[in-house]
């Protein structure tokens, strides 16, 4: 049974790593987005987005042509000590899955229950996506699901495979 969605593997992401407290973060580039409130969720701009990931953790995530001038807002090689910043646009993969059926989808490859009560319009965390690990989250319509770069053929084969 085919199901109803689309899938897209997206242009590559500025993507940087941050570690830290909050506050500490926010007084050394108080040009990031707003901080999300909770762990695993996300707040967004147009043209950006901020997970928590995990304890002092967060993911930015922009649009790859604002690299450069994130680079020079966050500058991560002056960074005090109790923070770390670290450019990381090179190592993920996205794949957008989006349509009536997305859910269905994301499930064949993704434990995760993602279901709208359980994992909301916020919603980001790392799970598992065909055995391998993702970052799961959601997207207008649907999922984004990203997985190392090295693996993005292998993933774009199985997301194939399964909506046959």
């Amino acid at each position: 049974m085919p199901y109803d969605v689309i899938i897209d593997r997206l242009p590559i992401f500025a993507l940087f790593d941050l570690k830290g407290r909050r506050e500490d973060l926010a007084k050394w580039a108080p040009s990031l987005p707003d901080f999300p409130g909770k762990p695993n969720t996300m707040t967004r701009t147009e043209k950006t987005a901020l997970f928590f990931i995990g304890p002092d953790r967060w993911l930015l995530r922009a649009e790859i042509e604002l690299e450069d001038a994130l680079v020079r807002a966050l500058r991560p090689s002056e960074a005090p000590a109790d923070i770390s910043i670290v450019t990381v646009s090179d190592t993920m993969t996205f794949f957008r899955i989006t349509g009536p059926d997305a859910g269905a989808v994301v499930s064949i490859g993704c434990p995760l229950d993602t279901h709208p009560d359980t994992f909301g319009p916020d919603a980001v965390t790392y799970s598992e996506f065909f055995g391998l690990r993702s970052l799961i989250l959601r997207c207008d319509g649907g999922f984004d699901c990203a997985v190392e770069q090295s693996f993005g053929d292998m993933v774009a084969d199985h997301l194939t495979r399964a909506i046959a």
